[in-house]
């Protein structure tokens, strides 16, 4: 095995427009575009807010995995601006797939995944070396994702 350590970074939670963006079923999958609303982020590393931009370009697979394709911007406390991008998976079940498509999702399920971030202010560039990792879940009822977010050393 390789050595590496884990540190966290930030916990941030999103709120997430409603309804949801159903594009409907296609070849890849059941598409759904879910629109970043806003947002909190803190930590001792990283804190500030989501910005209103953004979002998932999710696929639902048919064997209730959910592939996400996360695009967003962090304003951090002092006014820089981060881009995170990030892929990753989303465990709904396995009638996860006929569940999405009946608008009937799980209450919750859990996420994880691989952000990037990018930054061009002086203070933040730490970030463009980080591979990050995403714990998390997102709550359907309340419209929101929650992730704490770890680099790997």
């Amino acid at each position: 095995m390789f050595p590496y350590t884990m540190e966290h970074i930030c916990s941030y939670g999103v709120s997430l427009q409603t309804p949801f963006e159903v594009i409907g079923e296609t070849p890849a999958g059941l598409r759904i575009n879910a629109y970043v609303t806003g947002g909190r982020v803190e930590g001792a590393r990283l804190s500030g807010e989501f910005l209103p931009v953004g979002g998932d370009w999710l696929t639902i697979r048919p064997d209730g995995v959910g592939v996400l394709d996360v695009r967003a911007t962090i304003r951090t406390h002092d006014q820089a601006l981060i881009y995170v991008q990030y892929q990753g998976v989303l465990e709904l079940g396995e009638d996860g797939y006929a569940r999405m498509l009946a608008g009937d999702p799980p209450p919750r399920a859990p996420i994880r995944s691989a952000p990037r971030l990018t930054s061009a202010h002086p203070d933040y560039l730490w970030v463009n070396r980080l591979q990050c990792v995403n714990i998390g879940e997102v709550d359907f009822a309340t419209a929101s994702v929650r992730y704490d977010v770890y680099a790997l050393r």
